[in-house]
C-alpha cells in the first residue's frame, strides 16, 4: 500500500483540504476500498504531520459528500454504495404523501457504438470514443412511468453491455465491478409535452405534460461518468430537491 504524503500547496489550498484531497486519492486509487476502515485520526494526522483536528475537518468534509461515514465507537469507513442508499439519495420523485417514489425497471436495451456529438459534448469525451447506451423503462406500481436513457463511457465499463442482467439502480455497480464512486449530479428539469415515441413507451397521449431530467454524474475526481435523460409522466407525483 502506497504510504500517504500530503501533495504539495501549489494553490494555497487550505491544510484540511489538501489532507482530504489526499485521502481522496487513497480511495480513488483503491488503497481503501468500499466497506475499509481507515486509520485512526491520530495514526493519518502522524503520518501527514498535521494536527488530528486538521484531519478531523478533512474527513468531516468527506463525511458530508457521503464519501465516508462515521460509526460511532467504531471509526471511519469508506462509503459502500448499496442498490437503496443510490436511489435514495438521487432520486428526487415523491408521491402525494411525500414518501419517495421506489421504482422498478422493466428489461433494459444494451448497445454500443461511437458517441455522437451531443454524446462527446455532454460526456467530455474525445472524437472516435465509444459509449455503452441503455434504454429502459421504469415502472411504478406495475404501470409504466419514466423513460430512461443513459449513455456512458465504454472505456470506463468494459464489459457492461454483455451484463444478462441491467440493475435497477447502476451506482453501486460503478463502484463495487469498476472502483467508480459516484460523487455528485447535475441535474436540469424541463417541462416538456410527450411525442409519439414517449406516448406509446410510457403508455399517454401524445402531448401529455412530462417532465425531462437531463443528469450528469461525476465521480469523486470530477470526471464525467454518465449522461441520463429522463422523461417521467409525474400523475399524483412531484420532483422535489433540497437546496
Amino acid at each position: 500500500m502506497r504510504k500517504l504524503r500530503l501533495a504539495p500547496d501549489e494553490n494555497g489550498a487550505p491544510l484540511y483540504a489538501r489532507v482530504k484531497a489526499n485521502v481522496l486519492a487513497r480511495i480513488t486509487g483503491g488503497d481503501w476500498p468500499p466497506g475499509t476502515a481507515l486509520p485512526a485520526e491520530m495514526e493519518l494526522a502522524r503520518e501527514l504531520g498535521v494536527s488530528q483536528g486538521t484531519v478531523r475537518k478533512a474527513l468531516d468534509a468527506l463525511t458530508a459528500e457521503q464519501v465516508v461515514v462515521r460509526r460511532q465507537g467504531s471509526g471511519t469507513y469508506v462509503a459502500e454504495h448499496t442498490p437503496a442508499h443510490m436511489l435514495f439519495r438521487f432520486f428526487n420523485i415523491y408521491d402525494e404523501s411525500g414518501a419517495q417514489v421506489l421504482p422498478d425497471s422493466e428489461p433494459a436495451r444494451v448497445s454500443t457504438g461511437e458517441a455522437t456529438a451531443t454524446e462527446r459534448r455532454r460526456l467530455e469525451l474525445e472524437a472516435g470514443a465509444r459509449v455503452i447506451r441503455i434504454s429502459r423503462i421504469r415502472t411504478r406500481a406495475g404501470r409504466a412511468f419514466m423513460d430512461d436513457r443513459i449513455v456512458l463511457p465504454e472505456a470506463l465499463f468494459p464489459g457492461l453491455d454483455q451484463e444478462a442482467e441491467v440493475p435497477n439502480t447502476l451506482y453501486d455497480l460503478f463502484q463495487k465491478r469498476y472502483g467508480i464512486h459516484v460523487a455528485r449530479t447535475e441535474e436540469q428539469v424541463t417541462a416538456v409535452a410527450a411525442t409519439a415515441r414517449l406516448a406509446e413507451r410510457l403508455d399517454v397521449k401524445p402531448g401529455t405534460p412530462l417532465l425531462a431530467i437531463d443528469r450528469v454524474t461525476y465521480d469523486l475526481s470530477g470526471r464525467r461518468i454518465e449522461w441520463r435523460l429522463s422523461h417521467a409522466h409525474l400523475e399524483r407525483a412531484h420532483y422535489f430537491a433540497r437546496l
